[in-house]
């Protein structure tokens, strides 16, 4: 994995991964992906309040994972994954970590079995 200067990180990587902690935001986006929808259709699955959703709402547009419009009365919040796609590179770094970790896991429990095979 290259070092990479921890300055140069999108200011809005705390902010991505923050909203994407909570369970019922996560629900969210993943309704949003079929479509907008009104904070009504968002609350329907969800046993808490219109008020809560739109408190969830709120969280994710700072993210910038999700745009809300004006029309007419309604607001109707869109999935916007912008700012996901940054959350995704930034993980990504860690997949060559993650595979060469991995990699020497497999080596070292395959020793071990032959060791165990040479010993039995």
């Amino acid at each position: 994995m290259e070092l990479t200067d921890y300055t140069t990180t999108p200011p809005d990587l705390n902010a991505v991964f923050a909203a994407l902690a909570d369970p019922t935001r996560r629900a969210i986006l993943s309704r949003l992906t079929i479509g907008e929808a009104s904070v009504n259709d968002l609350a329907a699955p969800f046993a808490i309040s219109q008020p809560a959703v739109s408190k969830h709402i709120k969280v994710l547009e700072r993210a910038g994972l999700v745009t809300r419009d004006i029309d007419r009365q309604r607001r109707p919040a869109r999935l916007d994954a912008t700012n996901m796609e940054a959350a995704l590179n930034w993980l990504a770094d860690f997949r060559a970590f993650w595979s060469k970790s991995f990699d020497q896991l497999d080596d070292f429990l395959d020793d071990l079995q032959t060791k165990d095979s040479d010993h039995g």
